[in-house]
């Protein structure tokens, strides 16, 4: 926390290619130090992040993710990250897990400092929604919210995470647009128990909102654009080598674009994500080499809100972006991660303690989140049908040594050979 009371918070994303448990590397150091040392510069010491919020995409074996097996690797993910913030940060602070959540590979695990604003939290809510055929969970969202309590009232803020893995591939744009709508309506929180309603609420109804994840939107260039001959990922390679050829190509970024159309994300901000290279798709192994069977993107993002944003200046943002980067060591997945540390407002402090409402997020006028009254049925319809293809094709795989196809090829010669042995052996009296 700065000297005025602004809370930092610093956001980590990576998609760790259904590694499971050697989806991040022992030290995360990398991940960390940038965010600890660039906050030196608010203050004379270094200062350690009031709130860690880390979200992970495929995150194990989609096997395991369907059939529900996925609180090992969370619970080892969970206390293998908070001995890292804890060994790394300025004064070796404890942190507090706020929440946990998974849905098939998609997670979002929530942390806070001991000695300050993990004291003031409360209403811890989680929740998760499917994206997928059905609604299932191979793609979808996570969410956390709580509310940090305000000493001079009963309201404080709303803070709202939500980590989200949408359809792949460039073409598929209507259908990322699509999912983006779907979780908002979708991803539904109980209301606080200050609220006078008794609907639920979407993701907008908080103060604070962190969206992050591998969002999947891409580079598409047009064939008429002057610099390039067609969008191959050759003609983006060559624009990726400087900061002003990267500074070009962000123009062509889906996610961007559809932002400022306001078609998808609306009252979201970010930082300035052309200052790194793209974060997809690299060849496992290796820092700094694309596989070309793609066209390298911006996939994986980091997203925000305050409620003393205003509606009428979309590209600006009352929190403090004060680093935006992704973290080009890590290879065994290829995706990097990003990692953002952002410098919240300070907080209104209401001259009543009476007052019961946090503040919220302002919205454009033409724009008003609608939570689905079916949300609920949807969402389980797709958890029943993850858990049952997930059993069956982790069954196989236990079946066939870890392979499906072979399991499948296991069962049906299992089949034949007990059809055969039931069939009585024939003598020659009975001929």
């Amino acid at each position: 926390m700065s000297s005025d009371g602004n809370l930092f918070v610093q956001v980590g994303s990576y998609n760790t290619n259904l590694q499971g448990g050697a989806g991040v590397p022992q030290d995360l150091v990398d991940w960390l130090v940038p965010t600890l040392q660039v906050a030196s510069f608010l203050s004379k010491e270094l200062s350690a992040p009031d709130i860690f919020a880390i979200g992970f995409q495929e995150l194990l074996p989609l096997r395991l993710g369907l059939a529900g097996l996925s609180k090992a690797v969370i619970d080892d993910r969970d206390a293998h990250i908070r001995s890292q913030i804890e060994k790394h940060t300025p004064g070796k602070e404890s942190y507090m897990l706020v929440a946990k959540v998974v849905n098939v590979g998609v997670a979002l695990l929530v942390y806070a400092r001991d000695s300050g604003v993990a004291r003031r939290i409360c209403d811890v809510q989680t929740q998760w929604t499917g994206t997928g055929p059905a609604y299932m969970g191979n793609k979808g969202a996570v969410g956390i919210r709580f509310r940090v309590s305000d000493r001079g009232s009963k309201a404080g803020e709303v803070f709202t995470f939500v980590c989200a893995h949408l359809t792949a591939h460039e073409p598929k744009l209507a259908q990322r647009v699509a999912d983006y709508h779907h979780i908002v309506s979708t991803l539904l929180f109980p209301p606080l128990p200050s609220s006078p309603s008794f609907s639920p609420t979407t993701m907008y109804s908080t103060s604070h909102l962190f969206f992050l994840g591998d969002l999947n939107f891409r580079i598409t260039i047009p064939p008429s654009h002057p610099h390039v001959q067609t969008s191959q990922p050759y003609d983006v390679l060559a624009m990726l080598k400087d900061d002003a050829s990267r500074e070009q190509l962000k123009g062509f970024d889906q996610l961007l674009n559809q932002r400022r159309k306001g078609t998808a994300f609306i009252g979201l901000r970010e930082g300035p994500f052309w200052t790194f290279k793209c974060t997809y798709k690299y060849k496992l192994g290796e820092v700094d080499r694309y596989n070309t069977k793609r066209i390298p993107s911006w996939t994986d993002r980091i997203m925000y809100a305050t409620h003393t944003d205003s509606p009428d200046t979309p590209e600006k943002s009352n929190i403090t972006n004060i680093l935006y980067t992704s973290i080009p060591s890590y290879v065994t997945s290829d995706h990097k991660p990003v990692v953002c540390l952002l410098l919240l407002p300070p907080p209104i402090t209401s001259s009543s303690p009476e007052t019961c409402a946090p503040p919220m997020l302002r919205l454009p006028s033409s724009y008003t989140p609608t939570p689905d009254p079916r949300a609920t049925l949807k969402r389980y319809i797709g958890r029943t049908l993850d858990r049952i293809i997930g059993s069956i094709w982790w069954l196989l795989a236990v079946v066939g040594a870890g392979s499906a196809i072979v399991g499948i090829f296991n069962f049906f010669l299992g089949l034949a050979a007990w059809r055969w042995w039931k069939v009585p052996a024939v003598s020659v009296a009975d001929t």
